[in-house]
């Protein structure tokens, strides 16, 4: 997703909305939204997104109802860095090779014959949140294919093959400029290049990662990334190529524009001995994260629902305003490995006026998703990867 660049000041704002909740729920004691809730509305409402990312079809989260801890595929998020590309999947064909013992190509009946493997899966894009006019670039699928890392394990893989780079079908013009050593611009021109991607051999080969080409049970939209594409579980929505139709195995790190440009996580960390380090890290795998998502209110007693997800999720806890942490109750229905898990915390009796809400998740490791003072966080000058602590403000009457 491309963005113009934007004050970082407004880049933090937080932005959310309610979540979905699923239909299925074991525990009696939670509720999305039951009967006789009423929603009371956040007071920080995201502004529009920019007219060229109008179209992203970001979730409604107010409009969920109890049945769509799915995303219905119509309602999933969708970015396309080149626009969509037109495939044929009659004619279409992944072609594996490079560093590779046996050079493969698939077509869509081939793929299709390989065994099946479904995973439930949260897919967040990695400026989600990061941007003000962007907090429903997520959406959780189920999504079916073939493990990946059969696939290149038949190929196998050559002594010298350490990176595995996957390409998509659409492709754009990208402008290149030749700095010399000294910061001088030698030269510019333009390469035609297709979108891609890459992860470490090691990486590629996770049991999780499917060659997906179903989605809830139906094929792929063409939106999403028709007719195969990488699921990456483990990952940010950059990482899970669609349109696929070329893996390549190689002997170096990858240094597409997608990789080695765009993409970038820049900090300015400070030292012990007081100077500061810019670093630069490619945006990749998810992280911890949590959001209060909705308040509802029913005979005077209201409640705070929300959602966690990028790790595996051992609890939440909730404060309001300047009070204690307070643990959320955790639902145990919905105990999938890779998909957000969603809580609730009782709030009986708030007094009038404004009041802000904040959460925090807790994985199994003990890792605490950070506050926005964080020098994780508060050293960033860039707006991916955002699992700040998002605060919410909300008026009570």
């Amino acid at each position: 997703m491309d963005v113009r660049r934007i004050s970082r000041r407004d880049a933090l704002i937080q932005s959310g909305g309610a979540l979905a909740a699923i239909a299925f729920f074991q525990s009696p004691l939670f509720a999305w939204a039951g009967p006789g809730e009423t929603n009371v509305p956040f007071l920080d409402q995201p502004p529009a997104p920019p007219p060229p990312l109008a179209g992203l079809n970001q979730l409604d989260w107010e409009a969920q109802t109890p049945d769509s801890w799915i995303t219905p595929n119509e309602k999933f998020f969708r970015v396309g860095h080149y626009g969509v590309p037109e495939v044929d999947a009659a004619k279409w064909k992944l072609e594996i090779f490079g560093l590779v013992a046996n050079p493969r190509s698939y077509d869509l009946a081939a793929i299709k014959a390989l065994p099946k493997k479904e995973v439930v899966f949260t897919l967040e894009c990695s400026g989600n949140h990061g941007f003000p006019f962007l907090p429903g670039a997520i959406g959780n699928a189920r999504w079916g294919g073939t493990p990946l890392a059969a696939v290149l394990q038949k190929a196998g893989r050559k002594p010298a093959g350490a990176e595995v780079v996957f390409y998509g079908a659409d492709q754009g013009e990208e402008p290149i400029q030749y700095i010399g050593g000294l910061g001088d611009k030698m030269g510019e021109f333009k390469a035609k290049s297709p979108f891609a991607r890459s992860m470490s051999w090691a990486e590629a080969t996770d049991p999780a990662n499917l060659l997906c080409y179903e989605m809830n049970g139906k094929p792929l939209p063409a939106a999403n990334g028709s007719p195969l594409r990488l699921i990456a579980p483990r990952w940010f929505g950059i990482s899970n190529v669609k349109w696929l139709t070329r893996i390549e195995v190689i002997d170096s790190r990858f240094e597409g524009p997608f990789q080695a440009q765009r993409y970038l996580t820049v900090r300015e960390v400070a030292r012990p001995d007081g100077s500061t380090v810019w670093t630069r890290t490619a945006v990749g795998k998810s992280l911890l994260k949590s959001v209060p998502a909705k308040v509802t209110v029913q005979d005077g007693k209201y409640r705070i629902y929300g959602a966690a997800w990028g790790a595996p999720i051992a609890r939440v806890e909730v404060k309001v305003d300047d009070g204690p942490w307070k643990p959320a109750v955790m639902d145990k229905g919905a105990e999938h490995e890779f998909a957000w898990k969603f809580w609730h915390v009782d709030w009986p009796s708030p007094a009038a006026g404004e009041h802000k809400i904040t959460s925090r998740a807790i994985d199994k490791a003990g890792n605490v998703q950070p506050a926005q003072s964080d020098p994780s966080i508060a050293s960033k000058r860039t707006y991916w990867e955002a699992n700040g602590q998002i605060t919410r403000t909300i008026k009570i009457a």
